[in-house]
């Protein structure tokens, strides 16, 4: 099984579809805390929904589950914060949520790709998450696109 993160920041609308078309992506998962900021441009949930249905044939669906709290979320951007203090913080929280319990394996046997903002895997939830997950799971390996 092989799974995808993909972030939208730095990308054209017409990159990130064909990124998501030619890696035959059959479900965007959004882990954002918020999907619908206007500063998402292309990327906000109800035009994410119409626009990967349309252009790629892929399901939309947003997953608090794997997304920050608030005040996580706000410590590292806001407050400048240190990104080790965020992972652990980010990872006590998903093992606190027990996500691994409460998603379902089955649906990742789709193409599924994770959608955060950040442009790069490095200094971002969704890294922490699929990499939370394959210790859960194991079996996948993981491509960020």
């Amino acid at each position: 099984m092989e799974i995808y993160s993909i972030g939208f920041t730095q990308k054209s609308a017409e990159g990130f579809f064909e990124t998501l078309r030619a890696n035959r992506i059959e479900r965007l998962l959004d882990i954002r805390l918020n999907n619908t900021s206007q500063l998402a441009g292309f990327a906000k949930a109800r035009d994410l929904a119409y626009f990967t249905a349309r252009i790629c044939g892929a399901e939309y669906r947003h997953e608090s589950l794997l997304a920050p709290t608030q005040e996580i979320l706000d410590a590292f951007k806001k407050q400048k914060g240190d990104w080790n203090v965020y992972c652990d913080a980010y990872v006590a929280l998903i093992t606190d949520r027990r996500v691994e319990d409460q998603l379902d394996r089955e649906e990742f046997s789709k193409r599924t790709a994770m959608l955060c903002s950040e442009p790069t895997p490095e200094h971002c939830h969704r890294r922490l998450a699929l990499e939370y997950l394959e210790s859960k799971w194991g079996g996948f390996e993981i491509h960020h696109l």
